[in-house]
């Protein structure tokens, strides 16, 4: 591709530093440039359209051009664009939502702290994790035990819990006191023969020869998504997280859920927590939480940890943490509004009544000759695609099967994401049937190309 001079892709390709991007490929082909978008699509520059089957970066539930969150973001411009919560400061926004938040949380929870990522939600959850042990006295139970391929931001530590090499490499990480236990990929995983529950047993007594090899006086948390998101779209198998959960009461080791893809409707309830029985000492949240129309996550804690962290910011003469936006009222407003749109509109009855639907063409894809485990729950979903349906046994990765299933899904005006050889779907929950069977049509229509490629260049698929 040949970039014309001075045309929005030659002066992205001169100015901007893109983030998880190939950037030597980036210099020679440019970006594609999103101008618009309605619905469940987008449209480039050129007046292509796309179904975007990831809303964004599994986010904008609500699609791309709803009004009333313009709206809302508008009126509070009016009023109070900008004011932040230092030194007992407040506002409506922010109340109301910190509010609403700790009416709806799965469980018991105290107090919500706002930030502007989910990677600083779960960076706020790190440093309330060790504030709370020194409050406690216990300055030695500092480690915290993430799982590989979960992904849990891109700051230096969240990017140290997230268990994905990419996100270590280069980057002198991961930092002291981050430990990483398998994942509870039964696909990937199991031993012949070993059931979902003995599986689940099996990862659950891994994390007990940790904490004890660790030494249980040392490990402060154990932090995990329910469904685990850009690590593949992990689906946990029966009995995985009450086994998890008996083992970290076990040893008082608190539990970190992360529901930034998660939360919201996603799984088929308004949590994954809900979903698998979860029941979080500190929940973190984002991305849904405003449709993604502005920047806003949340952190929430227990009781417990709050009076903790209480007393000791009273000696240490206040809380150390915040940053210049912490529930910027702007924000704070819109993500109101997307909660009351949810509520107003039964998005969770939405999602349940498409759901079928979409885990119904997720399982069908299973039957592809290219599919390995084809794998979904609520709204989204994953194919990992194999050269032998037998025995699992990969492609090669020079090869990029799952890249090639996504750009030939480009071609044809849908947007997924491949993770290696796993290509992801989590549509916005607003899709409808239609949208969920033209969604599959395409990916579909792609797999069959890919497969035809790979034949014709000599790949033996089996």
């Amino acid at each position: 591709m040949t970039l014309q001079p001075n045309s929005p892709e030659a002066r992205d390709v001169a100015y901007l530093l893109h983030p998880y991007t190939k950037l030597k490929t980036h210099q020679k082909t440019g970006p594609v440039i999103m101008e618009r978008g309605e619905g469940v699509y987008v449209w480039d520059n050129a007046g292509n359209k796309f179904l975007e089957g990831m809303a964004g970066l599994w986010s904008t539930a609500l699609g791309f051009n709803e009004e009333r969150l313009i709206n809302a973001a508008t009126e509070q411009m009016k009023v109070l664009p900008y004011y932040h919560q230092f030194a007992q400061k407040s506002h409506l926004p922010g109340i109301d939502l910190a509010e609403r938040l700790i009416k709806m949380a799965p469980a018991e929870m105290s107090k919500v702290i706002f930030s502007n990522s989910g990677s600083e939600a779960n960076d706020t959850a790190i440093k309330l994790i060790w504030y709370y042990n020194n409050a406690r006295g216990r300055h030695h139970k500092k480690k915290i035990i993430s799982r590989i391929q979960g992904y849990h931001g891109v700051t230096v530590a969240t990017a140290s819990l997230t268990g994905k090499p990419n996100n270590h490499q280069g980057f002198d990480l991961p930092i002291a006191n981050i430990l990483h236990t398998h994942n509870p990929h039964y696909y990937r995983g199991a031993h012949a023969g070993e059931s979902e529950e003995d599986f689940a047993t099996r990862m659950a007594d891994e994390l007990e020869n940790m904490i004890l090899a660790e030494g249980p006086e040392t490990v402060a948390a154990f932090v995990a998504e329910p469904i685990q998101g850009a690590g593949g779209v992990i689906i946990p198998p029966a009995t995985y997280w009450q086994k998890i959960q008996a083992v970290l009461k076990k040893y008082d080791v608190l539990l970190h859920v992360d529901e930034v893809i998660c939360g919201f409707f996603r799984t088929g309830n308004t949590w994954g927590s809900e979903t698998y029985g979860i029941t979080p000492d500190i929940l973190t949240c984002a991305k849904a939480l405003s449709s993604s129309y502005l920047p806003i996550s949340a952190t929430m804690v227990s009781e417990d940890i709050f009076e903790a962290i209480t007393q000791q910011s009273d000696d240490l003469g206040g809380l150390g943490h915040g940053y210049t936006y912490t529930g910027h009222p702007v924000c704070a407003a819109v993500a109101l509004e997307t909660l009351k749109i949810y509520d107003e509109r039964d998005i969770l009855g939405h999602v349940q009544k498409v759901a079928p639907l979409f885990n119904a063409r997720v399982a069908a894809l299973a039957d592809h000759p290219l599919a390995g485990e084809a794998c979904s729950k609520g709204l989204i979903g994953a194919i990992e695609v194999v050269a032998d349906k037998a025995t699992k046994q990969a492609f090669d990765p020079s090869l990029g099967v799952g890249a090639m299933i996504g750009t030939i899904c480009h071609s044809h005006g849908l947007v997924l994401r491949p993770l290696g050889d796993r290509v992801a779907m989590c549509p916005p929950l607003i899709i409808s049937d239609n949208e969920v069977n033209e969604l599959f049509d395409k990916l579909t229509l792609a797999m069959d190309q890919a497969l035809e490629r790979l034949t014709e260049d000599g790949v033996k698929v089996a």
